[in-house]
């Protein structure tokens, strides 16, 4: 980037700023609630998986199959049933964000070295306590990676909810390609990738912590 183009990139950035600011928070709100509900209903799924293999391989083929449909598809196929707006898109990213955390889930469960649960059964523990005592501590540095992958890859897909008029600053994005306008494209590329990056960070620095007061080392 020339000398010339910086300072024309730094102008039109500094005239809507405020702009920027808004659709950053829109931004963050969509990618957030993608992470949150995919992970909280991608758990209890990953968990059944491993209880249940013959079913549970099922769902984890099901989601996989889901992950390789192009974000755009999916959330062209929600529009008819639900609209435009945020709900269309929050239910992509929703859908997204099953197959890593699922397969994490599984992955770190089933690792769990076999002799440490049946010692603790050997010790009176119910299914249950070495479920949430046992295989979910053991578990959680896998899950959390997948966790974090999600988080990345939710912010990314995010851009996508602008073509459903839910915000964000995939307006920007689209808006400067069709404009064909660099600056306006970059205005809203630069601050997706600086949140996807942030969010990793944040994401490890939280891994750490729990990991830390679970007295998980490494």
């Amino acid at each position: 980037m020339s000398l010339e183009s910086l300072s024309s990139f730094l102008s039109y950035f500094w005239e809507v700023r405020f702009h920027v600011a808004e659709l950053a928070v829109q931004h963050v709100l969509l990618s957030l609630m993608g992470v949150i509900v995919g992970t909280i209903t991608a758990l209890p799924l990953g968990i059944f998986a491993t209880r249940y293999p013959k079913i549970g391989n099922y769902a984890v083929d099901i989601t996989g199959m889901l992950y390789t449909v192009p974000s755009l598809a999916i959330l062209g196929f929600m529009l008819p049933f639900l609209g435009l707006g945020w709900l269309p898109t929050i239910m992509a990213l929703i859908i997204y964000s099953w197959m890593p955390v699922l397969r994490n889930t599984c992955a770190g469960i089933l690792s769990v070295d076999s002799a440490v649960k049946e010692a603790a059964m050997g010790m009176g523990a119910t299914p249950a306590q070495v479920l949430f005592r046992v295989e979910l501590p053991l578990a959680f540095p896998v899950i959390m990676a997948g966790v974090r992958t999600v988080a990345v890859l939710t912010i990314g897909v995010a851009t996508m909810g602008a073509l459903a008029g839910a915000g964000g600053l995939g307006e920007l994005v689209f808006t400067g390609i069709s404009m064909m306008d660099t600056n306006r494209t970059l205005v809203g590329a630069i601050p997706v990738t600086i949140m996807a990056l942030l969010a990793d960070q944040l994401m490890g620095l939280i891994e750490n912590r729990a990991k830390s007061r679970m007295g998980i080392r490494g």
